[in-house]
């Protein structure tokens, strides 16, 4: 699994580092999200297609590998 974020997409909302935080974080000042790591391991895979469903601008893009 390989993920990928558009962080110009981005409206801080938080929803992926509720999901995920062990593969999203959010910048401090601006609150736009940020990878912990692009090759999360296989027992965070569910959660992170969860983080990628629910976010509301789509900046989230999970490609199988």
């Amino acid at each position: 699994m390989r993920v990928s974020v558009d962080a110009d997409r981005c409206i801080s909302s938080g929803h992926c580092v509720m999901a995920s935080p062990e593969v999203f974080d959010q910048h401090e000042d601006s609150g736009i999200v940020w990878l912990r790591t692009s090759h999360p391991a296989a027992e965070h895979e569910d959660d992170v297609h969860d983080a990628a469903s629910i976010c509301p601008v789509l900046a989230i893009t999970v490609a199988e590998s």
